[in-house]
């Protein structure tokens, strides 16, 4: 992961995938990942608290917090008259009425100068948008029906399809340029399928491991919350062992299964690989699973965004 000393350019893309657990943070300058960043999903947090949080992580990586300016108020999705008046134009405006503008975001300064944002929680999207407006002077991307991704989707219903699923699919294309499967391991974990072509096929959706660790947990009350690792043995020999045999083991097994009757039901080979935050630790015993990149959400948004901007240019 990059670190302090970064060389970077004045253009940086910040792309956002907003998650049920977790939000993950990309920043790229062109086609290069500089870093990234995990933090928890809370829905009661203001744009605010999201913008303090993410100038101490850019801090901690050498990177500036900053965009060009920001945008008009008139842009901002506040309702009430007080957004649409302009100071000094035949009338004064209360002290409490004032559109400060932070420091972060005065113009001639290097930063984020463009955004994208994907996400399963909606009640999170608003406050990233005001985020990228405010502090960052920049209208975000936001994935979902009617962006230019690139790829047709076969589902009856091609809005019910998560963006997240979409982009995992448009960057596994991208790569591998074959048919493919994608394994996402998340809050719930999914199965997407991609032809030859480059269609989204469909796929699978099962409880993520979490969920049924805590389930575990929550209905059997003489059973404690164990931490998600790779046991010794499958055999446990204590309680705690034996927990984390079954949520392991039990889990690969769920995948290989899943994957096995994918393969069997097309015509196609399918390049398996895996993604999420727990892909390393479960993709290391499957015997289903050909390659492991924790980032690819990230790579696709970067993908999406080039292919929106494209289209953006064209008269």
């Amino acid at each position: 992961m990059a670190g302090f000393g970064l060389v970077y350019s004045r253009r940086m893309l910040l792309a956002v995938d907003i998650g049920n657990t977790n939000i993950v943070f990309g920043v790229f300058d062109g086609a290069k990942l500089l870093t990234h960043f995990r933090v928890e999903t809370r829905k009661a947090r203001t744009e605010d608290e999201y913008a303090a949080l993410l100038s101490s992580l850019f801090a901690l990586h050498g990177l500036p917090f900053c965009g060009a300016a920001p945008l008009p108020p008139a842009l901002d999705d506040s309702p009430g008259p007080s957004s649409e008046r302009v100071p000094g134009r035949g009338e004064d405006k209360n002290e409490d009425e004032i559109e400060l503008a932070p420091v972060s975001v005065r113009p001639q300064r290097t930063g984020i100068t463009a955004g994208i944002l994907a996400t399963v929680v909606p009640p999170v999207l608003q406050a990233f948008v005001r985020l990228f407006r405010r502090y960052l002077g920049t209208e975000p991307v936001v994935v979902g029906p009617g962006t230019k991704t690139g790829m047709p989707i076969l589902y009856e219903n091609p809005r019910e399809v998560g963006a997240d699923r979409i982009i995992n699919a448009v960057a596994a294309y991208e790569r591998y340029r074959c048919g493919c499967l994608i394994v996402d391991f998340g809050t719930a974990t999914t199965f997407d399928v991609v032809t030859p072509k480059g269609e989204y096929l469909g796929g699978a959706i099962a409880p993520g491991i979490g969920i049924s660790a805590d389930a575990l947990f929550h209905a059997a009350a003489k059973l404690p919350r164990v931490e998600l690792q790779r046991p010794r043995s499958v055999i446990g020999r204590n309680t705690v062992h034996s927990m984390q045999s079954g949520l392991f083991h039990g889990y690969v097994g769920l995948v290989d299964g899943i994957v096995e009757r994918m393969r069997a039901e097309v015509d196609f080979p399918l390049n398996v690989v895996a993604t999420g935050g727990l892909a390393k630790l479960l993709s290391q015993d499957s015997r289903t699973i050909q390659d492991c990149d924790e980032l690819l959400t990230l790579v696709g948004l970067r993908l999406i965004h080039e292919r929106e901007q494209r289209r953006g240019s064209r008269p």
